[in-house]
Order: structure tokens, then C-alpha cells, then sequence
């Protein structure tokens, strides 16, 4: 099975990304209420909540990524990603291989 990167955007709404490090776990979790975005994704982090989105439009994907739109029916209603690497752009996480169905 193939590596599976996503984007993380919007930090800037909520807590910013200075605190991210490469490895760091986060909670993917299907938004399928979100009124701009059917397939939308939140990135959750416990105890601390929402932390932004996975990205979903070619604007704010970074490099080989796949959008949230890609990876929607690749997951359960939750999953769960690490963090890979800090950019000015956004966060590249890799999904976890076990939370792929």
C-alpha cells in the first residue's frame, strides 16, 4: 500500500503551527455538516481541539498530497495522521496505514 500524504491549512485560525514537530499524532475526523465543503476533514489534536483542515483545493495542497476530496472515501469517519513536516505553506502529515480502509 502507498504512502498517503494530505496538507493541513487553516492553522492560522486557530492555534498557528510553531507548536507542530515531525511525528506529533493527530485525529482526522469527517465534517460531512461543513456548509463550504461536503468532503471536508478536520485535524483535531486531544486536549487542545480543532487545529484547521485537510486541504481540498489545488491552492493549498502542497507537493504530491492528495486532497481531502481524495482521501475522503479512503477513511472510516475518524483517522489518524502524523505529522511529517512544518512548511510556511502548512503541514504535510502522512495518514496512518491502519486507519485507511
Amino acid at each position: 500500500m502507498e504512502k498517503i500524504f494530505v496538507t493541513l491549512t487553516g492553522t492560522q485560525y486557530y492555534h498557528g503551527k510553531e507548536f507542530f514537530e515531525a511525528g506529533m499524532k493527530v485525529k482526522l475526523i469527517k465534517d460531512p455538516d461543513n456548509e463550504y465543503d461536503k468532503e471536508a476533514i478536520i485535524v483535531e489534536l486531544p486536549g487542545l481541539g480543532l487545529l484547521g483542515h485537510i486541504a481540498n483545493s489545488p491552492k493549498t495542497v502542497i507537493g504530491e498530497s492528495i486532497s481531502a476530496g481524495r482521501l475522503y472515501d479512503k477513511i472510516g469517519q475518524e483517522a489518524f495522521a502524523k505529522v511529517k513536516y512544518v512548511l510556511p505553506t502548512g503541514v504535510l502529515l502522512k495518514v496512518c496505514k491502519k486507519s485507511l480502509l
